[in-house]
């Protein structure tokens, strides 16, 4: 029994069965795969794997029982890697940090600088991506850190920390008709082409849902991830905006007025995860104290081995 035999087996359960992405995932050949597989199978006695000839179809029920351990084994033996490292006393390294495009242009710079100054010797590698992939990255090991309105909670196997509460703006451009209404409705707002998130980002379930409850349907004609986007469109009279609250700057957006709208849709959360069971680098905790200081590193220990902080 090896790593690599262990990997193989996680990796075919993640990616669909499909051992050409298994492969490429693990830098190796697809027959390559396909053997480690089958030796540990012959090795343990055990059918992991239902085939359709060649072909992976699903997990037996044995195998799924050994990938629950498998699972648990591949992570302690990537603790053990980052243990080692915290023990020596190393504090270089690559901190991966995934996030929406709203967090990583306008939560994450802060903390990133500060994090820098205090750990010179550690790179940020930050990726941006919908809150699903953010979760899977976690999950595979890919990514240290996610942070993420939407999605993150659903998990089982990730505990996530609630980090701040925001609110949606309207946004038009100056002399809008909007602006003469007060307060605004759900009912002025569908009046007008809608511009904003694609669905499962920056709190678009919340906005789905208070239109739905009000039923009031909205005219939805263009949608991004990124606040910007949504921004420069609204700028060119294509539609009314509706972006998250961090997103709007009065002195950097000319020629636009945001309209409080904490009043139509509920509020958000914003929430950082991390593999249950995995080990943090004494850096990971300082980053994660940063974006959410109400955190203690007690609470983040606590969470870690038994669950989410609501």
């Amino acid at each position: 029994m090896n790593f690599q035999q262990l990997r193989s087996i996680r990796e075919a359960a993640r990616r669909g069965y499909n051992l050409t992405e298994v492969a490429n995932a693990l830098f190796t050949s697809q027959p390559g795969v396909s053997r480690q597989i089958r030796e540990l199978e012959d090795e343990l006695g055990v059918v992991i794997f239902e085939r359709n000839g060649k072909r992976l179809t699903g997990m037996t029920e044995p195998g799924k029982g050994i990938l629950k351990i498998i699972d648990r084994l591949l992570i302690e033996a990537e603790n053990l890697q980052q243990a080692s490292l915290e023990y020596t006393g190393q504090q270089s390294g690559t901190l991966s940090v995934a996030a929406t495009h709203t967090q990583a242009r306008y939560a994450l710079p802060k903390v990133v600088q500060s994090f820098r100054t205090a750990y010179p010797d550690v790179r940020i590698a930050l990726q941006q991506s919908a809150p699903e992939h953010i979760a899977e990255w976690i999950l595979s090991g890919k990514t240290d850190i996610g942070i993420a309105t939407e999605g993150l909670s659903q998990f089982p196997d990730l505990v996530s920390f609630p980090c701040y509460r925001w609110s949606h703006l309207i946004v038009v451009p100056d002399g809008h008709p909007l602006l003469s209404r007060s307060p605004i409705r759900l009912e002025d707002l569908a009046e007008f082409p809608l511009i904003t998130y694609d669905v499962g980002f920056t709190g678009r379930g919340h906005i789905d849902a208070a239109f739905a409850q009000a039923g009031v349907k909205p005219d939805i004609v263009l949608t991004a991830m990124d606040s910007d986007v949504i921004k420069q469109y609204v700028s060119l009279g294509l539609g009314v905006g509706i972006v998250a609250s961090m997103a709007f700057d009065h002195g950097r957006d000319k020629g636009m007025r945001a309209v409080e709208a904490s009043h139509l849709f509920a509020q958000n959360t914003t929430r950082l995860a991390v593999r249950k069971g995995a080990y943090l680098r004494s850096y990971a905790y300082h980053f994660i104290q940063q974006f959410a200081p109400d955190l203690t590193r007690a609470d983040i220990d606590a969470a870690l081995n038994g669950g989410d902080l609501s």
